[in-house]
């Protein structure tokens, strides 16, 4: 039963990485504009990106772990 979850966990890793390219992608765009703070759009991203990732755990963790 624990493998029935590794698609979805699979897919929910690779939108997390994908968050955090883009939240680089505007990191590099604020620095490359001169910016000295940290852009909205990354905060977001990067929020989003753990979110993700703690789906991902989630899925990742046996039954009895999840309610503990």
């Amino acid at each position: 039963m624990a493998g029935e979850f590794d698609e979805l966990r699979m897919r929910l890793d690779a939108i997390a990485e994908e968050l955090a390219d883009l939240a680089i992608s505007r990191l590099r765009d604020s620095i490359d504009a001169g910016g000295t703070e940290l852009p909205v759009d990354e905060k977001r991203l990067t929020r989003a990106r753990r979110a993700v990732q703690k789906a991902s755990s989630l899925l990742h963790e046996g039954p009895n772990e999840v309610w503990d």
